[in-house]
């Protein structure tokens, strides 16, 4: 229940479009989105502001009410970059997903690939949906007419998380090494040796003919890795699929700017 001082409680209302009292006025219930953030906290910055970007760009947006509500909870969570992951390195996402819960969210984003490999789990403890990257990812995968290097913790790669199709793993070492650098960029050390770090990965299997990279860790995508490769951001990707939940939202409720914007 949302509380203004000297106010009495206001119901947020369970469904997206749906009218609350608010000291007296009736207002329209924004859509309300979920967010599992903080894992690293620098991807959920990337991924919040790209999803504004191009909410502004769809033409989605007449005025400041037109913005989905978004509770962002940033958990301080492990990593998941270690190679053994147990049920305890899991207690803090599982919180988070229930704090959300709590929001009545419409639906929720994890902004993190490695715990999609729990994905099952997660949803099984949540009530809202949660965006499955696991499928986004797979279905642009499957316009790809090449292979292309997965990047990713321990976790992403061995698992399979992506599938196998047009997918090119690293070795061993060099999944040791990213991980490394995963870990040491989410805690600012040494950033540009990070970056180089992955950069050089990228190359020498596009030398090798992968011309196609699949960063498969929002870290990742923080790295803002350049090259003559393609990369494929699962950030953006999240953000595709959060555009299209919102819209399919936007229809089945039928809000829009002119309804929550009073000219």
């Amino acid at each position: 229940m949302a509380r203004v001082a000297g106010s009495r409680p206001v119901d947020p209302g369970s469904n997206p479009g749906a009218p609350i009292n608010f000291g007296g006025t009736q207002m329209v219930r924004p859509i309300r989105i979920g967010v599992l953030g903080g894992i690293g906290p620098e991807a959920t910055l990337m991924y919040y502001s790209r999803l504004i970007y191009r909410l502004q760009r769809k033409g989605l947006i007449q005025c400041n009410q037109d913005y989905p509500q978004v509770i962002i909870n940033s958990i301080p969570a492990p990593e998941l970059t270690m190679e053994n992951i147990c049920q305890k390195d899991l207690e803090m996402y599982i919180r988070g997903i229930h704090e959300l819960d709590q929001n009545n969210v419409d639906f929720i984003v994890m902004v993190c690939n490695t715990i999609h490999n729990y994905f099952d789990i997660m949803q099984y403890v949540a009530q809202a949906e949660i965006i499955d990257l696991r499928r986004e990812v797979l279905l642009r995968l499957e316009l790809l007419k090449s292979k292309a290097l997965l990047l990713g913790t321990y976790s992403t790669i061995n698992n399979d998380l992506f599938g196998t199709k047009n997918i090119v793993k690293p070795t061993g070492k060099e999944m040791e090494k990213i991980s490394l650098a995963i870990h040491n960029y989410n805690r600012g050390h040494l950033k540009k040796v990070q970056r180089k770090i992955i950069k050089d990965i990228c190359y020498k299997y596009y030398n090798e003919g992968v011309q196609n990279v699949l960063l498969g860790c929002t870290e990742l995508a923080v790295m803002y890795i350049e090259g003559k490769f393609k990369c494929i951001n699962t950030v953006d990707i999240l953000v595709d699929a959060t555009l299209t939940k919102i819209s399919k939202l936007l229809n089945k409720t039928q809000i829009k700017g002119e309804v929550l914007c009073q000219k």
